[in-house]
């Protein structure tokens, strides 16, 4: 066919369809994000980068093109080959099971130092105090815009956590490593306390126009205190952990009470001391209480062994000293029960109750060894403290 010209070539519909315009099997766009491996933020690479999305892309697009020609496959656009990069067994060729980390799971403050703590603590047994000194903090974790922290401790004692047993120290501004040298003191630890307690030591970011936050907590047994031994402490912090949530909420405490207890036998009676009260819950809107203490022997038919303290204004710590006297029969001991309550006196109100503990043969623990020891000791005051709760067993009380 000859063509003139200036003429446009004509082509028809057969010979258009008997070209071919396919150039082969299409192959994947890489990306700049295919050459670089991708792992967990916060953990390091532990696999080879044969292992990045770019070797799982290339090996589907080779078993894609394994029944192609070979001088189709494009070898050297692998990005394992041209980085360098050997491919990695797969876990079915070792016969081992493959490890997947926890993505969904992972938390940002497991990548991040939360900070280490300095501090010491020592049991005084002879006076049934507890010494916490809060040395210093390092590292800490930045909580503000400003790069930095207003960095305080506080303490509680697990279980039975409250605000009565919450302690801290002063906020220093703007810091990563503060320097607290501060000593802070629970009264009226008992050895039951240092069996079963747990101090839990919190870290918290300081603000003033929101809540508080949380840098990290150090947790530490009582029992792995020794008697009037000082041990020293360099924890590193952790993120908050859980708070047990079967402890029975009857037995929130409450603050602590010391009592002694003396059966004259010259009297014929027991006497009963009122001596101090520590750590109290604080019930007026000032973070105080207006205390005072209310002792009854039980059972009391006559509703007579009412006795009452003074009030003690303004304070969750008060000192009464004060005694009072029930006259009974030493044999009748043994079937009566003490029971000590404290209350928060308000003017125009019914008073608010506090915390109690009974004491007597139906008691348990501290309770009932102090009534026994005072039934085994005639003539002879014996101190223990105990700890409040917010209610006694089978009690409804009313001021």
């Amino acid at each position: 066919m000859t063509q003139r010209k200036g003429e446009k070539t004509t082509i028809s519909i057969q010979e258009h369809m008997a070209i071919d315009v396919c150039p082969g099997p299409i192959q994947p766009i890489k990306q700049i994000s295919d050459y670089f491996p991708r792992y967990p933020r916060g953990l390091p690479p532990t696999a080879p980068p044969a292992l990045s999305r770019a070797g799982s892309l290339h090996s589907s697009s080779a078993s894609h093109n394994s029944g192609d020609d070979p001088a189709h496959s494009h070898t050297g656009d692998d990005p394992d080959r041209v980085f360098g990069g050997a491919a990695a067994p797969t876990p079915a060729a070792t016969g081992k099971k493959e490890e997947e980390p926890d993505v969904e799971g992972y938390d940002s403050d497991d990548s991040t130092t939360l900070g280490t703590l300095d501090f010491s603590l020592l049991y005084d047994q002879e006076n049934n105090a507890l010494h916490c000194t809060i040395n210093k903090a390092k590292g800490l974790k930045p909580m503000d815009h400003n790069g930095l922290s207003d960095p305080y401790v506080k303490l509680h004692l697990l279980p039975g956590a409250s605000k009565a047993n919450k302690l801290r120290t002063k906020t220093l501004r703007n810091t990563l490593n503060p320097i607290w040298s501060e000593t802070l003191t629970y009264y009226g630890i008992t050895d039951e306390d240092m069996v079963r307690k747990t101090l839990r030591i919190s870290v918290c970011d300081e603000d003033k126009f929101r809540h508080n936050e949380f840098i990290g907590e150090t947790r530490i047994p009582l029992k792995k205190l020794k008697p009037n031994q000082t041990k020293n402490f360099y924890n590193c912090l952790e993120k908050q952990l859980p708070i047990d949530k079967t402890d029975d909420k009857s037995l929130e405490e409450r603050g602590r009470i010391m009592i002694s207890l003396k059966y004259s036998s010259q009297k014929s009676g027991l006497v009963v001391g009122i001596v101090r009260c520590a750590h109290l819950a604080a019930m007026d809107a000032n973070g105080f209480s207006d205390p005072y203490v209310k002792t009854y022997l039980k059972p009391d038919e006559n509703k007579k062994s009412k006795h009452k303290t003074a009030v003690k204004k303004k304070t969750l710590n008060p000192e009464f000293n004060e005694e009072f006297f029930y006259e009974i029969k030493y044999a009748d001991l043994s079937k009566k029960t003490l029971e000590v309550t404290v209350w928060d006196y308000d003017i125009g109100k019914s008073n608010d109750f506090i915390g109690g503990v009974s004491l007597g043969i139906s008691a348990n623990g501290e309770r009932l060894k102090h009534w026994f020891d005072c039934l085994k000791n005639k003539d002879k005051k014996i101190e223990r403290w105990h700890t409040l709760t917010n209610e006694l067993p089978g009690t409804t009380f009313n001021d």
